[in-house]
């Protein structure tokens, strides 16, 4: 028991460090936002209570009710993410269905936006974090945007590295961080204590009954209180339920509270801090240390925003959503710890872009938001079908426990709507490049299959022909890459007709993709005997596996088949794709896919086959 107890103290100093860093790195901007003079909120006693009314209440309902309390009980396998959420919803529901198609819309709308957020994340908490030194003396203003760049470029560099060391002091450094904010709230609270009364959510009532349209508009500013919420479901399959709400409950949520209500106490204080808040709370004296330890809070917000990043492409790759890439797996500790350098080389342009564009977190704060909304609307949409339909819920009772919710993203939605001409379209235009990439890839994927399925030879019958006369045989074995439903492979019929010989042992290799995280080692293979030494072997993975063909081979040699890597060559028949039109997408479309399979990473690399032992073969296919 006490064995158990410490490893889950242990998994939840981790959870702190890696789930809450963008969560927690909130109150550097919220309260600045949402006194800033754009927003045209008077400061004075009722506003500033009512404000962090909204802000406690919201953490209340949207945090721990909805997140923690329901979304994360709508785990795939044990892991979470909308990527997760989307094929747990997809799954509980037919292929025939009328919602299969729209719910798997609405799964790549809330997955592009992650990433339009992926990008405002770095850049915001990073710039915030940095603006620190304006407090100080404003002869640095010149310096912070060249400063938080030098940052952004630092950690993406080390990202080859992989974070599994780091990952061990992040939650030590992060308890630290919430501690320091309870603490700095605790100290202004004393001094007016009435800002205790933000607990009663009439304050937050009477923040829209006096400021009418203005509060409506604020409500943007204040739900930036939420943003990284998404992080505690999305992180789930690492840490698990039982960690992630530990800490929230134990450290993040008491700390953020006491924090914002200190900043309230402060701005009733001292109305003059309204600039920033936050570096006030303890006199001038605090900012230079005050600004040295957020920013290392905020690359751990970035650096978790990065991981997620990866985490998400690497789903959708597996998924078909996404060309294959170069995936590299950076622990052989960890699971899920993985760098794709293509996604991280492309987000790093984008976010300079973002920070040197922009140039201030209260610029970004307007483009901040929009794309969270609607992930979140997503995911209470999604979670919706995965209550009612797979876990059979009486329909009454699932629209009691999302529609309620759905409400809320709705306004929160609405409110942040109103950025989109000052900064919100940033987002959304990744959002919308993202979804247009994914479903024209999906969309051009399924045109390759249906035209291979047209010229497609059954495989049974093509070998039972080819042995009433069969070819030479040659010693070794072949492996060849097989799609799933697909007939014989062009890669044989090339070798039969150029080579005229057959391996002494042949085999037809299909993966699998399933839509479930992981699928157990035990589980994997399954070989099957097609006569004269062929065999069919099927090897079924995850979205969240790592593709690895040599040690899934290994695990075949336990179930009977044969064979040494240097005796082995795998054969690839690799696609040149001919963009005709024929309707299934706009020419556009079709020229954007071709440009995407030319460039995607072949299969011999994506699944780690040695490249000398790889023979390959092109054959074109029409769409």
């Amino acid at each position: 028991m006490d064995h158990s107890k410490t490893r889950l103290s242990a998994i939840t100093l981790a959870a702190l460090g890696v789930v809450y860093g963008d969560i927690g790195t909130s109150p550097l901007y919220t309260m600045k936002e949402v006194f800033s003079a754009k927003h045209g909120i008077a400061l004075n006693e009722a506003n500033v209570l009512g404000a962090v009314s909204l802000i406690i209440w919201s953490l209340v309902i949207v945090v721990s009710l909805k997140y923690v309390a329901l979304i994360l009980r709508a785990d795939n396998r044990g892991e979470g993410g909308i990527m997760a959420l989307m094929a747990l919803a997809l799954a509980s529901v037919t292929k025939q269905s009328r919602w299969y198609v729209p719910l798997m819309v609405v799964g790549l709308a809330g997955t592009s936006l992650f990433f339009g957020d992926g990008v405002i994340t770095p850049a915001i908490t990073i710039l915030s974090a940095i603006e620190g030194l304006e407090v100080a003396t404003p002869a640095l203003v010149p310096y912070v945007v060249p400063a938080a760049c030098a940052v952004v470029i630092a950690l993406y560099v080390v990202q080859r590295r992989g974070t599994a060391g780091l990952g061990r002091w992040f939650g030590v450094f992060m308890l630290a961080w919430f501690g320091t904010l309870a603490a700095m709230g605790v100290v202004n609270i004393a001094e007016h204590p009435g800002v205790l009364a933000a607990f009663d959510p009439r304050h937050g009532v009477a923040f829209f009954i006096h400021n009418q349209w203005l509060g409506f508009v604020a409500l943007g500013a204040i739900f930036l209180a939420l943003t990284g919420a998404e992080a505690l479901y999305a992180d789930l399959g690492h840490f698990g339920k039982q960690p992630v709400r530990l800490a929230w409950f134990c450290a993040v949520f008491p700390a953020l509270v006491l924090n914002y209500l200190g900043q309230a106490a402060v701005l009733l204080n001292n109305p003059a801090a309204v600039g920033n808040p936050f570096y006030y709370q303890l006199g001038e004296w605090s900012i230079v240390p005050l600004v040295a330890l957020s920013t290392i809070a905020a690359v751990i917000a970035a650096q978790a925003t990065i991981s997620a990043t990866f985490s998400v492409v690497q789903s959708a790759i597996s998924l078909g959503f996404l060309p294959r890439m170069k995936v590299l797996y950076t622990s052989e500790r960890e699971m899920g710890q993985v760098y794709i350098p293509l996604a991280n080389w492309l987000q790093l342009i984008i976010v300079l872009l973002a920070v040197t564009g922009f140039g201030s977190s209260d610029n970004l704060a307007a483009a901040y938001g929009i794309a969270v909304t609607i992930t979140m609307l997503t995911t209470t949409i999604l979670t919706f079908f995965v209550i009612r339909y797979q876990w059979k819920y009486n329909l009454l009772l699932c629209w009691a426990a999302t529609g309620f919710f759905l409400v809320i993203d709705m306004a929160f939605f609405i409110a942040n709507s109103l950025k989109i001409a000052h900064g919100g379209w940033f987002p959304l235009v990744m959002g919308a490049v993202m979804m247009t990439v994914m479903l024209v890839w999906r969309t051009g994927r399924k045109a390759v299959f249906d035209n291979l399925q047209q010229h497609a030879i059954p495989l049974g019958a093509f070998l039972e022909s080819l042995f009433v006369s069969p070819p030479l045989r040659v010693p070794g074995t072949a492996v060849y890459f097989r799609a799933e439903g697909d007939g014989v492979p062009h890669a044989l019929l090339h070798n039969l007709l150029h080579n005229k010989v057959l391996h002494e042992q042949t085999v037809f290799l299909t993966v699998m993709n399933r839509d479930i995280p992981y699928v157990a080692p035990e589980a994997r293979i399954e070989l099957s005997d097609l006569g004269h030494q062929c065999f069919q072997l099927n090897i079924g993975y995850g979205f969240k596996d790592e593709r690895d063909i040599i040690g899934a081979l290994e695990l075949a040699g336990n179930k009977g088949l044969h064979w040494e890597l240097m005796e082995t060559s795998f054969f690839i028949a690799r696609q040149t794709v001919i963009p005709v039109a024929r309707g299934r997408m706009p020419a556009v479309g079709d020229v954007l896919f071709a440009a995407l399979s030319r460039n995607a990473r072949d299969a011999a690399e994506y699944y780690k086959v040695p490249a000398n032992r790889v023979i390959e073969l092109g054959t074109q296919v029409e769409i």
